[in-house]
C-alpha cells in the first residue's frame, strides 16, 4: 500500500522559515511525480509546488515564487518544501501528493495519492 506522511510543520512568526518533509513507502516505482498542496480555513485546496521525480523539473505557484522551494531525495523516498519569508496569508494544512502522471501540472486532478496534511500557521 502506497503511503505519504508529511512531518515538519508548526508554528512560526511572520518573515521565519519551516521545512516540510514527506516519506514514500510502500510500491513507489508509479509516483512520477511529487507536490505539496495547502488548503487554508474555508478555502479550496490549491497546489504550492511539483517535483518531478527523474528530472527533478520544478514548478510553483506564483503566491511563493522566490521564498519556497521544492526538493527531493530520491534513495530516501522523500521530498522536502523548504519555506522562508513566511507569511500569515501562508497559513494552512500542507498535504504531500504524489502522480502516477511523468510531468503534472498543479492541478489535484492529477495526483492519486495524498498524505494526511501537516498544518502550518504564521503569525503577524
Amino acid at each position: 500500500v502506497q503511503r505519504l506522511v508529511e512531518s515538519g510543520g508548526g508554528s512560526v512568526q511572520a518573515g521565519g522559515s519551516l521545512r516540510l518533509s514527506c516519506a514514500a513507502s510502500g510500491y513507489t516505482g508509479g509516483m512520477h511525480s511529487m507536490a505539496w498542496f495547502r488548503q487554508a480555513p474555508g478555502k479550496e485546496r490549491e497546489g504550492v509546488a511539483r517535483i518531478v521525480r527523474w528530472s527533478s523539473a520544478t514548478v510553483y505557484a506564483d503566491s511563493v515564487k522566490g521564498r519556497f522551494t521544492i526538493s527531493q531525495d530520491i534513495a530516501k523516498n522523500t521530498v522536502y518544501l523548504q519555506m522562508n519569508s513566511l507569511k500569515p496569508e501562508d497559513t494552512a494544512t500542507y498535504y504531500c501528493a504524489a502522480s502516477n502522471t511523468v510531468v503534472p501540472s498543479l492541478r489535484e486532478s492529477e495526483y492519486n495519492y495524498w498524505g494526511q496534511g501537516t498544518q502550518v500557521t504564521v503569525s503577524s
